[in-house]
Parts: C-alpha cells; structure tokens; sequence
C-alpha cells in the first residue's frame, strides 16, 4: 500500500463524493455564485475573499457607529463618515470580486485601511489583525486550492 494521499500522484480508488447538507449546498452555492462562479471558472480564493469581506462589512460599520458612539473624532460625525467610507470599499471590492483580480486588491487595501483604523480606535487593531490574519490564510489557501483543482482538471481532461 502506497503512503501517498489520493490525488497527489496516484491512483485513487473510486469514493463516494461528498454530500452537502442542504443549509451547505445554499452556502456554498451563494458563495460561489458571488465570486463569479456562474461565468467561467470557479475561483476559491474569490470565494473565500468575498465571505472574509462580507463579514468584514458588518464589522466595519460597528467600529464607525463605536467611534461615533465615544466621540472620540471631533466632529463626531467623522466616525460615521469613516466607517461608512470603508464600508463602500468593501462594497465595491466585492462588486468587482467577479472581475479578476481588482477586487483581490481592493481587498487588501480595505485590510490596509482597517488597521490604519486603530490610530483612531486602539481597540480595532485587535479586529483589524483578526481579519488581516484571516484574509492572507484565505489568499494563501485559496490560491492553493485554485492550483490543484486546475492541476486535476488537466490531468483528468486529457483523453490519452
């Protein structure tokens, strides 16, 4: 029996695939679906950036109210305005997650951005490495992923 891992150079034998349940199917169909998926090929690293993003927005928008919140910007309003700024980037990266990689970019720069935020709120650094962490794990992964399963099409599309 050989010590190497199905799919990495070897012959795997037929296995069942794998089943989704149905609240998993929709998550992943969504998430697919908001990467571009439907067009083209299928990109994880799109996929996990727009969830990274998307749960990014939420945060975002609750470190803006926080800032307003303490008054800690004079005017007070400016807390608002950056954390609604930041959120429209965020919008916007994953407006264009579909088209290349401009949306990857403006997703960096959205990470560059948040831990810029800790200037104003030292708390939001803590969130900003959080999700910075999160993000570069996600572009490494992903990116991998994206590696193998264009390696395994090729070797499974080739009709010799």
């Amino acid at each position: 029996m050989s010590s190497v891992s199905p799919g990495f150079g070897s012959d795997p034998e037929p296995e069942d695939e794998l089943e989704l349940s149905p609240s998993e199917t929709m998550a992943h169909n969504s998430a697919m679906r908001i990467s571009g998926a439907a067009k083209g090929q299928r990109s994880t690293q799109r996929a996990l950036a727009s969830i990274v993003l998307g749960f990014e927005l939420i945060i975002v928008v609750l470190i803006g109210l926080t800032i307003f919140g303490l008054g800690i910007t004079e005017p007070r309003e400016l807390g608002l305005y950056l954390g609604g700024g930041l959120a429209v980037v965020i919008l916007v990266a994953l407006a264009i997650m579909r088209r290349g990689k401009v949306g990857i970019y403006l997703g960096w720069a959205v990470h560059g951005l948040m831990l810029l935020s800790a200037i104003i709120l030292p708390m939001a650094l803590v969130v900003g490495v959080l999700f910075t962490a999160l993000w570069v794990y996600c572009m490494v992964k992903g990116a991998q992923l994206d590696r193998q399963r264009a390696a395994w099409i090729a070797e499974h599309s080739d009709p010799s």
